[in-house]
């Protein structure tokens, strides 16, 4: 696993330092636009490392572990699919009817592939039934996939936050249970979040590149694959995995229902977000990217935490993580017109 681990960081490392140097002649170097936080022309496609960063984990699989264990080489195919669009679409953007498109049938065969994702307990004045269940997922899986993109504005907060959510996430499985400690599930948390980081260190402030569609789409589909997994294996909850991507979540729906209900060109770039707007206050990418990890860790994860040992109380938990943040969005302008670059 160790060796592994190593490769892994090279190859991201490695990978993405060799898009830095050759960008421009890739296609892959991009002007500042609507919805940029940066006024100098940025190589794009860093992404990339991650995802070939999580290559030999792949074989590893394939060479290590039994037959019964393919859902995780069919949601690395899947997400391989996902990162493939998201690289045409940083060399050349397509229309957004089959970016969409492309997102829904992986959405669709991943939860297919997973079978029997359990029931939340919604509440006494509904019941959610599996039909219903599976539209809903699948809606939320695009919506995580492309709000994850829409919240990798700035220097190092997109890459941050997945390993955030990876390694507490994987954190918590095993401090409930530290037999799970050496399953493959976990296996690939850590790996995903060492070829994160690989890309990370060439993208913290002053970020030489920037994840693209390529990384930030496989990243957040890969997230999704891994929490959903874990929620059926009963290891975390949804509640759980909520509070995780609280932030994100919060910060991209309020900022979208209020572009909506002001009558703004919502489907349009922009750089309206309560992220955004904050970076231009304090000046600094870093600040913000600190700020939001201060508050995942000193907020969200003993949250997180209650929501393992309190799993009855879970809405309860989810409620209590999300008003405030709501509060700080909205105090922080989010969704008003946009700001300026830095």
């Amino acid at each position: 696993m160790s060796a592994t681990l190593i490769i892994t960081l090279i190859l991201s490392w490695w990978v993405t330092h060799h898009i830095t140097q050759k960008a421009q002649n890739i296609s892959l170097l991009h002007a500042p636009n609507h919805r940029s936080m940066h006024v100098q022309k940025t190589p794009h496609g860093g992404g990339l490392g991650i995802v070939i960063g999580m290559l030999p984990l792949g074989f590893w699989t394939i060479l290590t572990q039994p037959l019964s264990q393919i859902l995780y080489l069919a949601s690395l195919a899947l997400g391989l699919v996902i990162a493939i669009k998201g690289l045409i679409d940083d060399m050349r953007p397509f229309s957004a009817k089959i970016r969409f498109s492309i997102q829904v049938m992986v959405c669709i065969l991943l939860l297919w592939a997973l079978e029997n994702l359990p029931i939340p307990p919604y509440s006494t004045i509904t019941d959610l039934t599996p039909t219903l269940l599976f539209p809903l997922l699948v809606l939320a899986g695009v919506w995580w996939i492309n709000l994850f993109n829409f919240m990798d504005g700035i220097d190092g907060l997109a890459g941050s936050q997945a390993i955030f959510m990876l390694l507490t996430a994987a954190g918590l499985i095993v401090w409930h249970n530290e037999s799970l400690k050496d399953t493959t599930t976990i296996r690939w948390m850590v790996v995903l979040s060492v070829a994160i980081f690989g890309f990370l260190l060439h993208n913290w402030a002053p970020a030489r590149i920037f994840m693209g569609d390529v990384g930030s789409t496989f990243t957040a589909f890969m997230i999704l694959f891994l929490a959903l997994l874990t929620i059926r294996l009963g290891w975390l909850s949804y509640y759980t995995w909520l509070i995780l991507g609280a932030y994100f979540i919060t910060d991209t729906t309020y900022t979208l229902l209020y572009r909506l209900v002001t009558g703004q060109r919502w489907w349009e770039a922009h750089r309206s977000h309560a992220y955004q707007r904050l970076t231009w206050q304090l000046n600094s990418h870093a600040k913000t990217t600190l700020g939001i990890l201060a508050l995942n860790l000193i907020w969200l994860t003993p949250l997180a935490v209650l929501s393992v040992i309190y799993p009855t109380y879970g809405w309860g938990w989810v409620l209590i993580a999300y008003a405030p943040l709501l509060l700080l969005v909205h105090r922080l302008g989010a969704g008003k017109p946009e700001v300026t670059s830095l």
